[in-house]
């Protein structure tokens, strides 16, 4: 039988710090926001791209989660509506939690990053079509990290 989680919504920052933070925009003008020590690590470097995705319509499986072990991933929405945010933490080998595994609407004024070493589906947009910027650091070859899951579904809050 498939496993269903119901997506919830937007958690605290301090509910989701497990897991990464949200980015968000200042609230004054000329007030800024920094995030860089989330981000980079010894001997990597940036790498910056932006993607272009279909919509996910729910209900939606997940089969795979990754993680990358050295860098952290921050996505930065473009032109989203709402994105689906899944996260899970890990057991003591290393592998992910299963029963752990959390999934979160996220409005398009919020960007996300994600620790390093945190499993974490690929990015999904509700709604429409959509784009984010992504960013991360690279510079090893194993800092990615793809891992097979018994299928997991997707549900609506309702």
């Amino acid at each position: 039988m498939t496993r269903t989680v119901r997506l919830e919504p937007i958690p605290s920052v301090e509910e989701f710090a497990p897991f990464g933070t949200f980015i968000r925009r200042p609230d004054a003008h000329g007030e800024r926001r920094f995030f860089s020590d989330w981000l980079g690590g010894e001997g990597l470097a940036p790498v910056f791209h932006v993607n272009s995705m279909a919509p996910t319509q729910l209900p939606a499986p997940i089969t795979k989660l990754e993680r990358h072990p050295h860098a952290a991933q921050c996505f930065v929405p473009l032109d989203v509506e709402r994105y689906i945010v899944t996260v899970a933490p890990s057991l003591a080998d290393g592998s992910p939690d299963l029963d752990g595994l959390r999934s979160f609407i996220v409005p398009s004024s919020l960007g996300t990053i994600y620790k390093s070493t945190v499993w974490h589906a690929g990015a999904s947009v509700l709604d429409r079509a959509g784009a984010f910027a992504v960013l991360m650091w690279r510079g090893r070859d194993d800092d990615d990290e793809f891992v097979a899951i018994p299928a997991v579904t997707l549900v609506s809050q309702d």
